[in-house]
């Protein structure tokens, strides 16, 4: 809870970009848990940050400069519910092998009561069983933007259903960005942090 509240506040503060959380298809296969190979752009080990992956993006400061703007919206001015938003980032996490995404905003999500069963669920994915069919399209829209970079009829029409043009807009974008982060932590090889759980061991 103690990182996680950290995080915010930078975020608060302006002081880190969208990819701080990062911290936050056809059926995908569970992956393996363990750390990446060596890191491809070594952390800033002078940052204030104890985060591997802000250390990384110290590397480049206008980068995060520029990028916290959108990360910070997204992770806490975004009009979607909390629950839905770490929903689809997590199920985004998942189907991009993001272990170190996962590990963060898992700890996020059982803070908005997802239990343990959820979030095996959404390992496997929208026809997991106990999902609503809200809950189901909401992974399934994730899977279909990760997959084709739209969202079908049949999945915008359960969402037009109970959200507005903002929110139908912030599941696109909340979708992109943290594809976006996933890209970042695998292309750059982000170590875990020390403590930090990634993916929970499937059958």
């Amino acid at each position: 809870m103690k990182d996680h509240m950290s995080l915010r506040s930078m975020f608060t503060k302006g002081m880190a970009p969208a990819l701080i959380l990062g911290l936050v298809a056809s059926a995908p296969q569970a992956h393996a848990q363990k750390q990446p190979p060596g890191p491809r752009i070594p952390p800033l080990e002078s940052s204030q940050s104890p985060l591997n992956l802000i250390k990384t993006l110290s590397q480049h400061p206008d980068l995060m400069k520029a990028w916290g703007p959108f990360g910070g919206y997204v992770l806490n001015g975004s009009t979607l519910p909390a629950r839905d938003r770490e929903l689809l980032i997590l199920r985004t996490a998942f189907i991009n092998g993001a272990q170190y995404e996962w590990g963060y905003h898992s700890r996020s999500a059982k803070g908005l009561g997802v239990t343990d069963e959820e979030l095996a669920g959404i390992i496997k994915g929208p026809e997991a069983q106990g999902w609503s069919s809200f809950d189901r399209a909401l992974l399934r829209a994730a899977d279909e933007l990760d997959r084709s970079a739209t969202i079908s009829d049949r999945t915008w029409a359960y969402l037009d259903a109970r959200y507005d043009e903002k929110q139908l807009m912030d599941v696109v974008f909340t979708v992109g960005q943290y594809k976006m982060v996933s890209m970042a932590l695998g292309a750059f090889r982000i170590q875990m942090d020390e403590g930090l759980t990634g993916f929970p061991a499937t059958e």
